[in-house]
């Protein structure tokens, strides 16, 4: 969860989804899993109410579906497994369309793009490559792309993987970290706050067009294509770029 969020499933209850008697599109209320720790996309404010990106453009679709919807905060460890066991309904989590999550779960068409990126003291020169951060200390967030990424393409890294997101920013902010990797929207997010000022983004992006979309149980074809349709409409009559607006001075869609 650009957004690159995670392609390690961990263990997946897959015989589960056998289970599940009834479809998620046949029931009175959706029922939206999210993680509520990925500011600004989904993140729980000082009420404990759930708010952000995800938060409102679930909502939106929602709306346009003509369904009531709840939202149920879900660790990211365990998100595709609680969808698979019938927590809820579908997964609005900045979660990235990988091939080994398509095994498990299908998604909807994209709902915005994302890409990775570093980012490190401002005052501290910072070559982006293997050999420049052999030895670094870079953290990521535990099971999502990024983490992968890092791990793949730069294995002399002393990589440090966080449950949160905000867990690796504090660790960066707090000096045990040279850099963190995350998603490019994610970083630029927590650039523009205090705990972000004097640092930057280090290098170019080193992963593009990572494309976000909605997870939804297998065999739930009906309700793919209530979210598809949802998702062109509000893209098409200005809907999800008031929603844009709110959060980023440009277009992520």
């Amino acid at each position: 969860m650009i957004g690159l969020r995670s392609t390690a499933l961990g263990v997946v209850v897959a015989a589960a989804t056998a289970a599940l008697t009834a479809t998620a599109w046949a029931a009175d209320t959706l029922r939206i899993g999210t993680e509520g720790a990925y500011p600004p996309f989904n993140m729980v404010d000082e009420n404990g109410n759930l708010h952000g990106f995800d938060i409102d453009i679930a909502n939106a679709l929602c709306e346009r579906m003509e369904r009531d919807c709840t939202f149920i905060k879900q660790d990211w460890d365990g998100i595709i497994p609680g969808l698979l066991a019938g927590k809820y309904d579908a997964i609005i989590a900045s979660m990235s369309i990988t091939e080994e999550r398509k095994q498990a779960v299908d998604f909807t068409d994209r709902y915005y793009t994302n890409k990775l990126q570093f980012i490190g003291a401002a005052d501290a020169e910072m070559e982006i490559s293997a050999e420049a951060l052999s030895g670094k200390s870079v953290g990521a967030q535990r099971a999502t792309i990024a983490a992968q990424w890092l791990q793949e393409n730069m294995p002399d890294t002393d990589a440090k993987l966080y449950d949160t997101q905000e867990n690796a920013y504090l660790d960066l902010a707090s000096g045990r970290l040279d850099a963190v990797i995350a998603d490019v929207l994610v970083n630029y997010e927590w650039l523009q706050s205090d705990a972000g000022a004097g640092y930057e983004f280090k290098g170019e992006p080193v992963f593009n067009n990572d494309l976000i979309g909605i997870a939804i149980r297998k065999g739930e074809e009906d309700l793919v294509e209530a979210f598809n349709t949802a998702i062109t409409e509000i893209v098409e009559d200005g809907t999800y770029a008031t929603i844009n607006a709110k959060y980023f001075p440009f277009s992520i869609y």
